[in-house]
């Protein structure tokens, strides 16, 4: 078996067997292929597609490149949720410690941000001492012990897909829905989840722009999960517009708090809610997803989910009373605001505008190796259907130095559109695939 037969066969449209396809990821895990040959393949997948059997083939390719987490003797159910990414997007941080509440176990392993998408590991490194570098011995213990437990990806855990996620960024094949189905995944398998929500997003601040790629990517997602023996439920979302009136990442975290306090935005409150019900439905806690929402909101009022997301921040190796201290104040030293043009009302702000430029600010990472800046963002006084008059303020705007705020004013000015009548509400759970 050669490497650029299988290339070939898959240029011409050919359909890979599970055997082709091991061998490939294997060779490119041990190095004896190399990245030119795995971008071609890359490339001709992105053009031609994957079938379902193709697809659930490379998935299970991926998961048997590395190590497993293994979580027997720990009580579930085991459910975790996915993001395929947005701007102002911390549900996770809402949703582990809510339905960790109501008895579900969330194993989450997450990532960090790349280009205007943000990444919860660098929100929850936002808080002074917090690791997400722990051991599978740590993930088990804090998983047990609070119901949730937060870390990345490790060179041992499907290797095959840092290598692969890597190369797909700087070849122009990021989108294609085969391979972020077979990364989202292997990950998730990996770390020992029985059942799955996914957030599949679309609109300006998405991959998937239109709805209909979006539907195509959830229902390859739900598909496949279930080849693999997951129970997979996926609501298509609207990332036109950022989730929440915070963009960045300390500013994220406190804006979590805010949900678990019940004074979270009514916008990210329903996109956290609606896929906090599905969690717990199925995790066996609810019947239906009405009923999932009500014991969720029950949980909210009781406080017990605020308090176990501050007993993971001390898990992880982070001081909840110095969190706790910070709200407010915590911030990059060079600070501007975008005021209103004119009278009327905010018909739109671009979440692909406000993505980019929070990249200016330092929020986010033009490369896989840039640092993040953790107290810059984004503060939306106003959104979608305020009615504002010229001079009122739209935004505080936070960055570490003033390049990085000349840079991003002009993009986030350009952001927010305006009307002379008042926008038609948004409809922010499009579908749910299953």
């Amino acid at each position: 078996m050669r490497a650029v037969d299988i290339i070939a066969k898959k240029r011409d449209g050919g359909e890979l067997c599970g055997e082709e396809i091991a061998f490939l990821v294997a060779g490119y895990v041990t190095g004896e292929i190399p990245d030119y040959q795995v971008s071609a393949w890359a490339m001709a997948v992105f053009f031609n597609g994957m079938t379902a059997r193709e697809t659930a083939s490379l998935t299970e390719a991926m998961l048997r490149s590395g190590k497993t987490i293994d979580l027997s003797g720990i009580p579930g159910p085991f459910v975790d949720k996915h993001s395929t990414g947005g701007v102002g997007d911390k549900t996770s941080l809402v949703l582990a410690p809510l339905v960790a509440a109501l008895g579900i176990k969330d194993p989450m392993m997450s990532g960090r941000a790349l280009g205007h998408t943000g990444g919860t590991l660098d929100k929850l490194e936002a808080i002074p001492g917090y690791r997400t570098s722990l051991s599978a011995d740590e993930f088990r213990d804090i998983l047990r012990r609070d119901g949730f437990a937060m870390t990345g990806q490790t060179a041992e855990i499907v290797p095959a897909d840092k290598l692969l996620y890597a190369l797909r960024d700087v070849t122009a094949t990021v989108e294609s829905i085969p391979l972020i189905t077979a990364s989202i995944l292997s990950k998730k398998a990996a770390e020992g989840t029985q059942a799955l929500v996914l957030d599949v997003k679309y609109g300006a601040g998405a991959f998937m722009k239109e709805a209909s790629k979006g539907e195509e990517l959830a229902r390859s997602l739900v598909d496949t999960g279930a080849a693999l023996g997951l129970t997979v439920s996926a609501l298509l979302t609207d990332m036109d517009e950022p989730l929440g009136n915070k963009v960045g990442n300390f500013l994220e975290v406190e804006e979590s708090l805010d949900c678990l306090e019940g004074r979270g935005p009514e916008d990210l409150m329903e996109v956290t809610l609606e896929l906090a019900a599905r969690m717990v439905v199925l995790g066996g806690k609810a019947s239906t997803p009405q009923e999932g929402r009500r014991l969720c909101e029950q949980a909210l009022e009781s406080g017990k989910p605020r308090e176990l997301f501050l007993q993971n921040v001390k898990s992880q190796g982070g001081n909840p009373d110095t969190l706790l201290s910070m709200r407010g104040t915590y911030r990059s030293p060079v600070r501007a605001e975008i005021k209103a043009p004119k009278d009327g009302y905010i018909s739109r702000i671009d979440a692909w505008n406000v993505g980019h430029a929070s990249v200016h600010l330092g929020v986010g990472r033009s490369r896989a190796g840039d640092t993040v800046c953790p107290t810059a963002g984004v503060e939306f006084h106003s959104k979608r259907g305020s009615r504002v008059n010229a001079g009122d303020r739209i935004m505080t705007v936070w960055a570490a130095d003033e390049a990085g705020i000349n840079a991003a004013l002009p993009r986030l000015a350009q952001a927010v559109e305006y009307s002379s009548a008042p926008p038609s509400p948004r409809k922010l759970v499009l579908k749910e695939v299953n």
